[in-house]
Formats: structure tokens, C-alpha cells, sequence
């Protein structure tokens, strides 16, 4: 079952609660989409006017950590994976998974999963002009990882490797509902060289204004957010064997040839499931 008490894989949207801030739409609104409201928008401006750099500084962390998502996926396309699961997808945007994976691999297959009733009621726009390959959404919880893999061997092939994708998700989960627990269930029906890539917003970089920020939102917002150290994101990977340059500010993680990376509040690291 999904958050929203539909079964994983439901096509059938639940009710938009406009009452509180939502993660997928402040997120929206600081890329500067439009599906979002004055919930959402308000949020942001309070809660990241503590972020580094404010609100403008949360901008430029975001638009990084878009940059990222695409450096990881050509990454894995390179090595020669072209299939993705990329749990806690969000509203769609430029640059998505298979926009950047089809560009290099036609027949790349992605599922997308998440669980807010927005993103699902805007998820026809991720399947919009795909070349080849498969795209498919699922309505899923990754509290509840099982569903989420059975709806998702209907479009990937698990004797083939398959790069998971927890971008933002893994910090509104507490230590309680043990993120390295799900992990390993995400990896265990996978074959040997398969992908794991995590962001995760840091608990060590800027500690004060993080910590001030983020009390601010989780007053606001329906999740609440946990932020994690260094090591505790590198626990996350466990498992599998660390990628250079292990794990990094998200914008440090193997920038673009003359790009100058800029700070990073987000941790980020990328791994391969040993044999």
C-alpha cells in the first residue's frame, strides 16, 4: 500500500491536501515550476531565508543537485546499465531519468516511483515523447518496498543490472524506519553490478543554519526531514562498493570537464552491488 492507502501501482489520485507544505512542491516552486501553492511557496520563503545563502542559496543547492541526477545517470549509461528505478521522483522537470538516459542509451527502460497525489496527477508528463525503450510510474511508498519490485519487474529485466536512484527521499526517513533496511531490500532481488546512488541533505555542512532551516520546515511541512552526517550517508551504501569520488557534496561529484562546482549542502554518493 502507498501512503495514500492506494495500492502500489494505482493510477488513481488521492485528494491534494492544500493544508501543509509538500515536499515534491516546495521543491517544484524553488525551481521555479507552477504546480505548487501559496502553502508551499510561503514555506520556502520562511524556512530557507536561515538556509545558506537564503532563498537564492537553496536555489542554486537545488538546481545542483538537478545537474547531479543527470551526471549519475550518464554515468551508469556509460558503464552499461540502461535501466533505472528512481524512487521519490517528484514532479516532473527537464532533464528527467530517461530524457537523460535515452540520449545515450534508446532502449533504456525507467520506473518511476513516488507517492504524493500531485506527482501521480502529473505523472502522463514523464511518459510524453520517449524514443524507445519503457517507462512506466508507480504509485509506491519505499516504506513498503515489495510492492514497489513486484510492479517494477513488469517493466525491468532483474537478471539484468538496475540502477535505484534515491534522490531527496532518504532524508525524511528517520532512523526509526530504518533506510538501511529498505535499501537492502531495494538491492537484494538484483543482480551483481547493479547501482545504488543516494542525496542526502547534511547535517555537518553549515550545521547551524541546516539545523535552523529545516526546524522551520518540519513545523510546516507534512514530512518531516532528517538531516545525516557524512558518515552516516556513507552507511546508507553499505553493501555496495563505493564509485570515485566516494561520497561528496553533490556538486563535487565528478563535475562536468571546466565546470568550477559551487558548495553543496547535499551529500551524495554513488555504489555498485559486488558480486
Amino acid at each position: 500500500m502507498t501512503s495514500n492507502g492506494a495500492p502500489a501501482g494505482s493510477a488513481e489520485p488521492a485528494e491534494i491536501d492544500t493544508s501543509k507544505a509538500h515536499a515534491a512542491r516546495v521543491y517544484d516552486y524553488l525551481l521555479g515550476g507552477r504546480a505548487n501553492f501559496k502553502v508551499d511557496r510561503e514555506a520556502a520563503e520562511i524556512t530557507y531565508a536561515a538556509f545558506p545563502g537564503g532563498i537564492d542559496g537553496v536555489r542554486a543547492d537545488v538546481r545542483e543537485h538537478r545537474a547531479a541526477l543527470g551526471r549519475v545517470v550518464r554515468y551508469f549509461t556509460g558503464d552499461g546499465i540502461g535501466q533505472f528505478l528512481d524512487i521519490g521522483t517528484g514532479i516532473p522537470k527537464q532533464n528527467n531519468v530517461h530524457e537523460v538516459a535515452q540520449t545515450t542509451e534508446r532502449d533504456a527502460r525507467i520506473v518511476y516511483v513516488d507517492w504524493d497525489p500531485i506527482v501521480l496527477a502529473h505523472a502522463h508528463q514523464l511518459l510524453r515523447g520517449k524514443r524507445g525503450g519503457a517507462i512506466s510510474y508507480i504509485d509506491g511508498d519505499l516504506r513498503d518496498p515489495q510492492p514497489i519490485l513486484r510492479e517494477a519487474e513488469k517493466t525491468l529485466d532483474f537478471s539484468q543490472p538496475v540502477a535505484v536512484t534515491l534522490f531527496g527521499i532518504l532524508h525524511f526517513f528517520s532512523d526509526a524506519d530504518n533506510p538501511r533496511g529498505l535499501i537492502s531490500q531495494l538491492l537484494a532481488p538484483l543482480p551483481a553490478g547493479s547501482g545504488l546512488a543516494i542525496s542526502h541533505l547534511a547535517s555537518d555542512l553549515h550545521p547551524d543554519e541546516m539545523s535552523e532551516a529545516f526546524s522551520r520546515l518540519n513545523t510546516r511541512m507534512a514530512e518531516s526531514v532528517t538531516l545525516r552526517s557524512h558518515d552516516e550517508v556513507a552507511a546508507l551504501l553499505t553493501g555496495v562498493d563505493l564509485v570515485e569520488p566516494g561520497v561528496v557534496q553533490a556538486s563535487r561529484w565528478r563535475p562536468d570537464p571546466g565546470a568550477d562546482p559551487a558548495s553543496s549542502e547535499v551529500w551524495l554518493g554513488v555504489g555498485r552491488k559486488a558480486g
